[in-house]
């Protein structure tokens, strides 16, 4: 399966607009670029979530793989949250949601 460019685009719209926190939280977490201050989500396939995360204001693109290939478009936000989770255990940080 592949995630036309729409779909991709409305994804990276909710993480970029409503979880920009949970993206720096992500590559800080998964990513091992602890010095992020601020994380955009770039894309995603099947296998994993794009990021461009910044550092001393220089963009440092980051790819973080999913647990699984995923099928489906309704599998992303299990992925999401998942990356989320792992990524505040990884850092000590206590989720939010």
């Amino acid at each position: 399966m592949t995630f036309t460019p729409e779909v991709v685009a409305q994804i990276a719209r909710h993480m970029n607009d409503d979880h920009a926190d949970d993206n720096v939280l992500i590559v800080r977490g998964l990513g091992g670029i602890g010095t992020a201050s601020a994380a955009r989500m770039s894309g995603l396939d099947p296998d994993g979530m794009d990021f461009e995360a910044t550092v001393d204001g220089i963009a440092v693109p980051v790819r973080i793989p999913f647990s699984e290939r995923l099928t489906e478009r309704r599998q992303v936000r299990g992925e999401a949250v998942r990356m989320y989770q792992q990524a505040c255990a990884a850092l000590g940080v206590t989720p939010t949601h």
